[in-house]
């Protein structure tokens, strides 16, 4: 028997968890498992509970999209480290990034099944400055689409809103003079987007992070997009972007497990998917293997639909 804490939103994607509801938590509750169940009820709910979660649990389970998450590990990352519990995830978001690069199930039912047989995986955390982040840290071109997109038109359109969302902010472009120092490399320039990412997945897509991504490394991958000088260069970075390959002449790509951003002005930053404040200054940490998620086990055999 195992004590469980099932935190779901019951809004994110297409709030399709309220017909797999009564399934999942069956599963949940096996084997006179101890389940207690809350959906959230606003912004920041989920990173205060589990942040003050009474001892005693063996297993939290969340479902939500990767905002749910993000709140979740944030919580569970605000806890000492011999108090933090393993995290099964259900993903019911638009475009579970972070899911997808796990190879967590994208059905349902079968995510339950996963999180009660999968094996733990101890993952890298991101922090950034006072705040954390499970996957991605970015600013500038898209990266605001996605909280400032409508849910609903996130329900209907998924990954594709922020794009068509972008190419309407287009007529705006908004750069940042930055100056980026790591161990592994120094540059100043102006900037329109930046991601710090440990994710195969980037809205949606698999092929804007090059190279064999490892979720327990200790290293991020990170790319910076310059400004382009004119219209035509633009446009070849638009097309890198959605042909999902990168343009070293535009671009500056490498590794790193730390690294700190300035900048002249606030930029606002989007931390997985959702918004992360205005910042001058920037510090960005890889914390290593600082959070157990139960992925894929042997038992259950992943379908080609559910990881596609």
């Amino acid at each position: 028997m195992r004590k469980i804490y099932f935190i779901y939103n019951p809004h994110s994607g297409k709030e399709q968890i309220g017909s797999k509801l009564n399934e999942i938590i069956r599963t949940l509750a096996e084997k006179d498992n101890e389940l207690t169940v809350v959906p959230t009820i606003g912004y920041l709910d989920a990173m205060e509970r589990i942040t003050n979660l009474p001892d005693g649990y063996d297993l939290v389970v969340c479902s939500g999209g990767d905002g749910t998450l993000d709140e979740v590990v944030t919580g569970m990352m605000k806890r000492p480290k011999e108090r933090r519990v393993p995290i099964g995830y259900i993903p019911a978001g638009t475009t579970n990034d972070f899911a997808r690069s796990l190879e967590i199930p994208r059905n349902m039912p079968e995510a339950a099944k996963n999180a009660m047989m999968g094996r733990p995986f101890a993952c890298d955390i991101g922090s950034f400055n006072d705040d954390s982040f499970v996957y991605i840290a970015s600013f500038g071109i898209f990266t605001e689409v996605s909280y400032s997109t409508k849910q609903e038109i996130k329900n209907v359109l998924g990954h594709m809103a922020y794009i068509l969302e972008g190419m309407r902010s287009l007529y705006n472009v908004k750069s940042y003079k930055m100056k980026v120092s790591s161990d592994e490399m120094e540059f100043e320039g102006d900037f329109l987007f930046g991601m710090i990412t440990n994710s195969k997945s980037v809205a949606g897509f698999k092929g804007l992070v090059r190279g064999d991504v490892q979720f327990d490394d200790g290293v991020y991958e990170v790319t910076f997009i310059k400004r382009p000088k004119n219209p035509l260069e633009l446009q070849e970075i638009l097309t890198a972007l959605l042909t999902e390959e990168l343009h070293s002449d535009y671009m500056y790509s490498f590794r790193t497990r730390r690294l700190t951003i300035e900048s002249e002005e606030m930029v606002p930053w989007t931390l997985d998917g959702e918004f992360g404040g205005e910042h001058c200054n920037v510090l960005i940490e890889n914390n290593q293997q600082a959070v157990e998620i139960i992925i894929n086990s042997a038992d259950l055999p992943k379908k080609e639909e559910e990881i596609s």
